[in-house]
């Protein structure tokens, strides 16, 4: 995973000693903590049982200390709220309960322990177009729930997308809405947010709305059905002056034996004019997404599935690399 690029704002405003508008209880005296579950840029995930059912949950702490100005404090708040916005949807993880003291933030969420969205297509080791659609299907369903309540998530990615359990009828939730905001239609916003493969033309260009999701989701159906990202560099500068200029790659394997109905769609998910660019509804509405018979049940190339590991593998140790020097 890369570490969310957000661009500083800084702030003489004084800052603020709560993220919360009310008191809480102590999250010890409802919860034991217990393994690390992941990191990510502000606050890290643990596992938690609930002290009084023995139930599991995650939960993220964030120290304060790392909250360095009033916009930090009020991101953190935006970021409950909108997960309670979003709480009857099934593909969005359930927040459970808030706890606040004065060195740390507590979320606590339902435990998705089904793993990541890559590992999982890697760990069964056979995939295809239809399983790739019935994915994006899922993914995209969130974004339309997500704009039809005015929240724009920014930050689309598949670490941000976790499996409820590991069996068989395992739901994918979207896990992740640190980087989302409230828009109002015609809302344009300028602040540089995102994760470098996924990011769309017009973040780059300080200038933008909802539309950057259904681009993030059109990077995710890329990769899922070729293994690599469609817009590639070694730093992320050339990441984004491919994202602003570079070509999208259908003649490379294993484009020549995808469906052309799968490549339409990705067109139009990453049509870098942003009001030419196709809508979560309209994506949803693709002939690909909805029609059975439209995306083949025949395996994908092995190779997409190697090149998949390497990527997935690549995220992993760039996250190791960037953890170890925040």
């Amino acid at each position: 995973m890369e570490k969310p690029i957000k661009a500083s704002q800084s702030s003489s405003t004084k800052v603020a000693s709560s993220v919360l508008p009310y008191q809480t209880p102590r999250l010890r005296d409802h919860y034991l903590l217990g393994k690390k579950l992941g990191q990510g840029q502000f606050g890290t995930t643990y596992l938690c049982t609930h002290r009084a059912t023995g139930d599991l949950y995650a939960c993220k702490s964030i120290p304060k200390r790392k909250l360095l100005c009033k916009e930090d404090y009020e991101d953190v708040w935006r970021e409950i709220q909108i997960m309670h916005h979003l709480s009857e949807h099934p593909n969005v993880v359930q927040i459970k309960g808030t706890y606040e003291d004065s060195v740390f933030v507590h979320l606590v969420m339902e435990l998705c322990a089904g793993g990541e969205l890559f590992d999982r297509i890697l760990l069964k080791g056979h995939y295809s177009e239809r399983e790739a659609a019935k994915l994006i299907k899922t993914i995209v369903g969130v974004v339309e729930t997500c704009h039809s309540l005015g929240v724009m998530h920014r930050d689309l990615k598949p670490e941000n997308f976790l499996f409820d359990n590991p069996g068989e009828d395992a739901k994918l939730k979207a896990t992740d809405f640190g980087l989302s905001v409230f828009y109002q239609p015609g809302n344009s916003f300028c602040d540089v947010v995102g994760s470098p493969y996924y990011v769309a033309p017009e973040v780059l260009r300080k200038h933008y709305g909802h539309e950057v999701d259904v681009w993030s989701a059109g990077v995710i159906l890329y990769i899922l059905l070729s293994g690599v990202p469609p817009f590639w560099a070694e730093t992320d500068s050339g990441i984004f002056r491919q994202i602003l200029y570079g070509k999208l790659d259908f003649n490379s394997e294993p484009w020549p034996n995808i469906s052309d109905s799968a490549k339409d769609l990705i067109t139009k998910m990453l049509t870098r004019d942003p009001k030419e660019r196709i809508s979560a509804h309209e994506v949803l509405c693709h002939p690909w997404i909805v029609d059975d018979t439209v995306a083949p049940d025949k395996p994908i190339d092995s190779a997409v599935l190697s090149r998949l590991k390497q990527f997935s593998a690549m995220n992993k140790l760039k996250k190791m690399a960037l953890r170890e020097s925040v």
